[in-house]
């Protein structure tokens, strides 16, 4: 009996140093410790996915997500809202979307500067937002000011950032001056329209003949157009003599190509510059030798992509917080319809034009 006394007694002496040991090392490393045996995981995910290549109505879907890892450096988003942009249409990726603005839902244990409740969008953009949650390098994330209106916040890194680069690349403008595009009821459009009224620039607008266009030209009116014009208005001879008091532009920005990039070329004065930044129309832009020879025009391309690539994420975060000052002090806006994300195929229908002329379409989440 004393024997067996004796060997529980060692035994429970040895198990108790073990106990001993174990409680010093998590005393000396708790966190590495604690993470070793249980890992920060974000919460399971919806997300529209492409299933192969094709029509986006057609091979698109929402599927769930198993919950991934939140490792130390990584941010977990809970997404609020994000848009459907012509540019996400004709962009195939394994998840949709390339802008949209999240609130922090947990941090990796190295991450410094964002707390879970703020709000954060992937800047410069990144792909993946048409999901409930996305968990990316804590480098990816920008935080914003959460007064900010969450259906701007969402939309502000892609069509405004566009506007406000190309009215300062390519040319100096002073207020006084005049600009001349078309497609001016884009989102692109009405943000150059308002971001110019904003420093004093004039702007001349060209949209299509379609039904409802007096509409339009009132609605670009009462954001700060200068002038409105239809393609078929433009069948003049002279369509500078169409601008009243207005100087000729010196700056003019094309997103359809066709006879109405050239109704831009015709605004421009004497070595003036034309910014295509799209092609809705699928046709090219043709522009005669004499306007080359005898008027010096310039033509450019804009691609804000290509400009993001470039190392400009700090100057693109600065300029992300200009624009969403200039919305929250009324200076800019825009329509959109906010759609819930369980309504994504219905957001998409309307995205692609089945429905006609639509607002720009905000999944919320």
């Amino acid at each position: 009996m004393a024997l067996a006394r004796s060997v529980a007694a060692k035994a429970f002496n040895k198990s108790a140093e073990s106990f001993g040991s174990q409680m010093g090392l998590l005393s000396r490393c708790p966190s590495k410790c604690i993470r070793a045996f249980s890992a920060l995981m974000s919460p399971p995910s919806k997300a529209v996915v492409y299933e192969r290549e094709g029509p986006p109505d057609a091979v698109t879907k929402v599927i769930d997500l198993p919950p991934v890892e939140v490792k130390q450096n990584d941010v977990c988003v809970k997404m609020l809202a994000a848009p459907i942009n012509p540019s996400d249409i004709n962009r195939i990726q394994a998840i949709g979307g390339y802008e949209g603005v999240g609130e922090v839902y947990s941090v990796g244990s190295e991450v410094a500067g964002l707390l879970p409740g703020d709000w954060v969008i992937p800047s410069p953009p990144s792909s993946g937002t048409w999901q409930t949650y996305v968990v990316k390098d804590q480098s990816v994330w920008h935080k914003i000011n959460k007064v900010s209106p969450m259906e701007y916040a969402a939309t502000i890194t892609v069509n405004p950032l566009t506007a406000l680069r190309m009215l300062e690349d390519f040319t100096t403008l002073n207020s006084g001056d005049s600009i001349v595009q078309n497609g001016a009821t884009s989102i692109v459009g009405q943000c150059i329209i308002q971001i110019a009224k904003f420093r004093g620039i004039h702007s001349i607008n060209i949209i299509r003949d379609r039904p409802g266009s007096d509409e339009a030209k009132e609605k670009l009116k009462n954001i700060g157009a200068d002038e409105v014009f239809t393609e078929s208005q433009l069948e003049v001879k002279n369509v500078k003599g169409l601008l009243a008091n207005l100087p000729e532009p010196a700056l003019g920005f094309n997103c359809v190509g066709g006879n109405s990039a050239s109704l831009v070329l015709k605004f421009l004065r004497q070595g003036g510059t034309m910014v295509t930044y799209g092609g809705m129309s699928k046709k090219p832009v043709t522009i005669s030798t004499s306007s080359f020879i005898f008027k010096d025009l310039s033509l450019k391309g804009f691609w804000l992509q290509k400009w993001l690539s470039s190392d400009k994420a700090t100057e693109c975060r600065n300029m992300i917080d200009y624009l969403l000052c200039l919305v929250r002090e009324g200076k800019l806006k825009y329509e959109m319809e906010l759609v819930p994300f369980d309504n994504f195929q219905i957001a998409l229908d309307k995205a692609l034009g089945s429905q006609g002329s639509q607002p720009k379409q905000v999944l919320k989440f």
